[in-house]
């Protein structure tokens, strides 16, 4: 049976603001203080699927290619990424994360999950809500992964 549609406007109004919020707390928490969210969002993203052209980080992020060239020039000056000529298609650029830029991620993701993980500890949770902390988290990885 569907969801009605005061159902789901209250349950995207309550993630909204739950999810606005933890993001505001985990973003605090970085290896980097000077990078900002876009430009981990894209180092995460070559570090998790590896080689990638500036159109298709583009696409992944909502961005313009004129805005993810600027990102990744920052990244590029700061060492956190290189250029190389594609392979297939001179004209063509293919975007790699570097070592330096691999552990600056690694980094950031182990200190937004000890954060996280020091939160919920503060709060005191059962053994079946965490379970339903991770089931909620696979319900919300469905949605932001369509």
């Amino acid at each position: 049976m569907a969801a009605s549609d005061d159902s789901l406007h209250d349950t995207a109004t309550d993630l909204r603001m739950a999810t606005f919020r933890l993001a505001r707390r985990l973003r605090s928490a970085r290896a980097a203080d000077s990078m900002s969210d876009a430009q981990l969002g894209v180092l995460a993203d070559l570090r998790m699927n590896g080689r990638r052209t500036i159109s298709a980080l583009a696409e992944r992020e909502r961005v313009t290619a004129p805005s993810m060239t600027s990102t990744i020039n920052g990244l590029e000056e700061q060492g956190y990424v290189v250029r190389t000529p594609d392979e297939d298609d001179r004209r063509r650029v293919q975007v790699d994360i570097t070592d330096a830029g691999a552990d600056l991620v690694v980094e950031t993701i182990r200190r937004r999950d000890v954060l996280l993980a020091d939160m919920l500890a503060e709060l005191d949770f059962t053994e079946e809500e965490l379970a339903t902390l991770r089931a909620a988290s696979a319900l919300m990885r469905r949605v932001t992964d369509r």
